[in-house]
């Protein structure tokens, strides 16, 4: 695993790099900026890659990435995690004085915004896969606690298992949506194949929900008028655009949010052997008692934690 760290300096980003050395036998490589005498240290981006490739089975950490071309480089790696790290600015603050004991507060947070906005590290950290706020001062005991709680090994993370895939298929799905209630998205899958795919919204040739099509979703009332409503369900249209021979016994649906009472009605006649949600919504009892009663398994999704506060 290769682990490249962002975030400003003083947030606690080399306290983070030295827990992977110390703890999880880490080697610490340096881009640029790092000792010329040691020899994980390259010029350019492309050095350390054609360097680190070749050696993936050992585990690299490179801390204080704060170019957005050299993060893309880093990237294709399949074997790289990115990591940002954060702290409150008077955290930092502390401890930028541990090694500048005459800063003045308004110097050093002139200095972190400039590197925050002229360096693209507003950008770069909202791509990070694992962010990190560090609010522990300088109690390193405390953050290598909380970092090993993280589990940064955690291959899952470098590539996402099966619910993970196909739940995020289902999320992008739900952003086809024209629902004015809610966006639901829907995958079929087979032998962990894709059968189809699905998201809610008014039928086909009719005026889009979100253009005005369906009146009982462009009312602002909730949970009324159901009947009423023109609006085709996610699992509904996967259903339909699968067929019954397509699904078979052993197929499986993934969904954003639960199904409700009358989709999982629809669920049980075409054969689905399992559901699997990340959302719940307000029939969760009644579809999981449909679903348990016709040997249907319900179950629940969490995604891996992305987002650390200690």
């Amino acid at each position: 695993m290769f682990i490249g760290i962002s975030g400003l300096p003083f947030s606690g980003i080399d306290e983070v790099a030295d827990y992977l050395v110390d703890e999880l036998q880490f080697q610490r490589v340096y881009l640029r900026h790092g000792d010329s005498n040691d020899d994980l240290h390259f010029d350019t981006v492309d050095d350390l890659v054609s360097y680190v490739t070749p050696r993936w089975q050992t585990h690299y950490v490179l801390a204080g990435i704060d170019s957005a071309a050299e993060l893309k480089a880093l990237e294709v790696r399949p074997f790289f995690l990115h990591l940002t790290v954060d702290s409150p600015m008077l955290e930092s603050f502390e401890r930028a004085k541990k090694a500048t004991p005459d800063l003045a507060l308004e110097t050093f947070i002139a200095d972190m915004e400039k590197r925050k906005y002229s360096n693209e590290l507003t950008k770069i950290a909202n791509s990070a896969k694992v962010h990190l706020v560090n609010k522990n001062g300088a109690n390193t005991t405390d953050l290598r606690d909380h970092l090993r709680q993280m589990d940064l090994m955690e291959t899952a993370r470098l590539r996402p298992s099966w619910d993970a895939y196909f739940m995020r298929l289902a999320d992008l799905a739900a952003e086809r949506s024209n629902c004015m209630k809610r966006q639901v998205g829907c995958v079929i899958v087979r032998d962990s194949r894709v059968i189809c795919t699905g998201y809610n919204g008014t039928p086909r040739g009719a005026v889009n929900c979100n253009e005005g099509g369906c009146a009982r979703c462009n009312s602002g009332e909730a949970g009324a008028a159901l009947s009423t409503c023109l609006c085709l369900h996610a699992e509904e249209n996967a259903l339909l655009e699968a067929g019954r021979e397509r699904i078979r016994d052993t197929s499986k649906l993934y969904c954003n949010t639960c199904p409700c009472l009358t989709c999982s009605i629809k669920i049980v006649q075409a054969g689905i052997k399992e559901v699997i949600y990340s959302k719940s919504y307000n029939m969760d009892a009644q579809s999981s008692k449909v679903l348990h009663d016709a040997g249907v398994t319900l179950r629940q999704f969490t995604a891996p934690v992305e987002y650390y506060s200690n």
